[in-house]
């Protein structure tokens, strides 16, 4: 039977995680207190919340909201959860994969949960290949944009050819000399 403090941290993960869309969970060990702070920071820029958690809480709570993780080294070691919505969850991805925070390799992806899938550390590593929000609006714009603007190269090929034509009968038969 959990004590009364397992008890408290467990409402209070449960609390914290009910609203969250995606989540990253990190092996999370040996950075410097600079090291912490400074990576904590970018992830609070990008409205991601952070905490560590005990690999035995965390793994009750997630199982209680349906999450297994398909690699049973998830939840070993020391484990650090990064979530809050959809988009956070992506940010929280490419900023654990970024190649300043990789080279020190103190910090490693374990897994992530996305619209209500567990996903193995490939599958979170994914996450960071999954472009923002900002350039997803310019994908879809050029998607919707581009039969418009061919349409209208079409459209408009079809008089400037007619002019390129009665210009080129001109200048054949010299008329266009003053």
């Amino acid at each position: 039977m959990p004590n009364i403090v397992n008890r408290m941290v467990t409402a209070e993960l449960e609390h914290e995680f009910a609203d969250a869309e995606g989540m990253v969970l990190v092996s999370y060990s040996g950075l410097e207190t600079e090291e912490n702070e400074a990576l904590r920071g970018k992830l609070a820029e990008k409205n991601v919340r952070f905490r560590m958690v005990r690999n035995s809480l965390a793994k009750r709570v997630l199982a209680a909201k349906g999450y297994e993780f398909p690699e049973a080294d998830a939840l070993k070691g020391n484990t650090g959860i990064a979530y809050g919505d959809t988009e956070a969850a992506i940010d929280a991805a490419k900023i654990f994969t970024d190649k300043e925070v990789k080279k020190g390799g103190k910090v490693a992806l374990k897994g992530a949960v996305l619209d209500g899938e567990a996903l193995d550390a490939s599958g979170a590593k994914a996450l960071a290949d999954l472009p923002d929000r900002d350039t997803l609006h310019a994908q879809l714009l050029g998607v919707i944009a581009g039969p418009a603007r061919s349409l209208a190269t079409v459209i408009n090929a079809v008089p400037s050819g007619v002019a390129r034509v009665i210009q080129a009968h001109v200048d054949e038969e010299g008329g266009g000399e003053g």
